[in-house]
């Protein structure tokens, strides 16, 4: 026994070896600040999404789609599943520990020309089997389990991220297509009216019947965008309820579109922030540490392994004497490749290759979340300027109109010209109002770019 106990204290030594490369994080020339930004100390996605979004139906919305998303549920259940998983590798340290309880009867009979008799032994056996860490190869994979659960943990915020944003910006879509349901409404009301004064010019003997007929077909086409609009403000609905996790009902949003006012500027951080603010690059360099562990694994499997397998208890072809028939079993078993035709070596030269895509893919997703920054900041800086000149649109066609139809009142100009200014006006409004959700979009965008929207 104390033989034994010298041999297990210096094979687990000699464990402490850990042969292999550790991970070092990937440099990435990344740029110092945005392009047109000065250096920020703080960010705009340090911000919680709850106080970024002040609407109480938008916040319920979130919070109720982050509870009951089925993708999220799933996410959440992943996270559960990976933490299982790294425990089941963890596990492989220690010794594995089993117990044999048994009676057995045997008889054999040799070419039926000689009988044994009767051999009945009786054990009770309690199994130990230990494999040591020599090189590492416990370590590393625990390595690969411990990041490949933290990934799950970063794609879940990935996720939770993704949801805020898309919850926010279906919703301001929706609240602009009710407005734009409301234009179409009150511009049917005022096509009524020209209809009807259509209809007295025309039987007084003052225009045409053309001009009345034109402005029946004019009321008529307005009609046909209420369905169009009603289907597609359901279908917006239903998207956004399916999101959440809920069955068809009507969504609880804001009546009116509010005009938000952006900014001059806005706190952006800098580049190198996003490394670790964004999650999705967060969980690829996670599945880059794993994939450089599971090269340590590949390699650390071509060299010899060692198990000691050890059974203690009590055996005896007596059931009477069994507790008093101790015995003691111990092995140690060198487990080594002696020739497999490069198969181990192969799976090495593989793994390099894995890790080496997982570097490729690292650089992609810090390069692609750069870039959403920088499109974001586009938007951000070019909406002001289109809302603007799409207010001064809106006004101008709403002047033009009004006086437009005065003038044919007063028989200065014909329908036609009335027509025109009505439709300008229309569509200046829709496009204004269509300006309103750019602009709340637009900030869903860069808080989503900059990495807001999780916990």
């Amino acid at each position: 026994m104390k033989r034994y106990i010298i041999i297990v204290i210096s094979v687990m030594f000699l464990s402490s070896c850990k042969i292999g490369k550790d991970y070092t994080k990937l440099e990435i020339d990344m740029p110092k600040t945005f392009v047109s930004y000065t250096q920020d100390s703080t960010c705009y996605a340090d911000m919680k999404w709850w106080d970024v979004y002040a609407d109480t139906n938008l916040r319920n919305l979130i919070k109720y789609t982050l509870e009951n998303n089925k993708d999220m549920k799933i996410a959440v259940a992943k996270v559960k599943e990976m933490a299982a998983r790294r425990s089941i590798t963890h596990a492989d340290f220690f010794p594995q520990i089993g117990a044999n309880i048994y009676g057995q009867d045997e008889k054999l009979n040799y070419q039926g020309d000689f009988s044994k008799p009767h051999d009945i032994e009786y054990g009770v056996k309690a199994n130990i089997s230990w494999e040591l860490d020599l090189w590492g190869n416990l370590r590393w994979a625990n390595d690969a389990a411990i990041a490949e659960y933290v990934s799950t943990i970063e794609g879940q915020r990935a996720l939770m991220m993704s949801l805020v944003a898309e919850v926010a910006e279906i919703y301001f879509e929706l609240i602009a297509l009710d407005n734009e349901l409301l234009i179409v409404k009150q511009t049917l009301n005022a096509r009524e009216e020209s209809v009807r004064l259509a209809k007295i010019r025309f039987e007084g003997g003052l225009t045409s019947e053309t001009s009345y007929q034109q402005a029946k077909l004019e009321y008529a086409k307005k009609a046909t965008l209420v369905p169009d609009l009603e289907k597609k403000i359901a279908m917006k609905e239903n998207e956004i309820l399916a999101l959440s996790g809920s069955f068809p009902m009507r969504v609880k949003r804001t009546e009116t579109q509010k005009n938000i006012m952006l900014p001059d500027s806005i706190p952006v951080g800098l580049p190198s922030d996003l490394m670790e603010r964004r999650p999705d690059v967060r969980k690829a360099e996670q599945k880059l540490i794993a994939a450089n562990a599971k090269v340590g694994v590949s390699y650390t499997n071509m060299f010899p392994r060692i198990a000691l397998t050890s059974s203690l208890g009590f055996e005896t072809d007596e059931f009477a004497t069994l507790l008093s028939s101790p015995m003691f079993f111990i092995s140690t078993n060198l487990l080594s490749p002696v020739f497999n035709m490069g198969k181990n070596k192969s799976k090495y030269k593989a793994q390099i290759a894995v890790y080496e895509q997982e570097c490729y893919n690292y650089e992609k997703v810090v390069l692609s979340a750069f870039y959403d920054v920088m499109n974001a900041l586009v938007e951000f800086d070019k909406m002001k300027e289109i809302y603007e000149t799409r207010l001064l649109l809106e006004q101008s066609a709403k002047v033009t109109m009004d006086l437009a139809q005065l003038q044919y009142i007063n028989g200065v100009i014909g329908y036609l010209d009335v027509l025109d200014a009505q439709r300008n006006y229309f569509d200046a409004q829709i496009s204004l109002s269509n300006a309103y959700r750019d602009k709340q979009i637009t900030m869903v965008k860069l808080y989503k770019a900059l990495g807001g929207g999780w916990e």
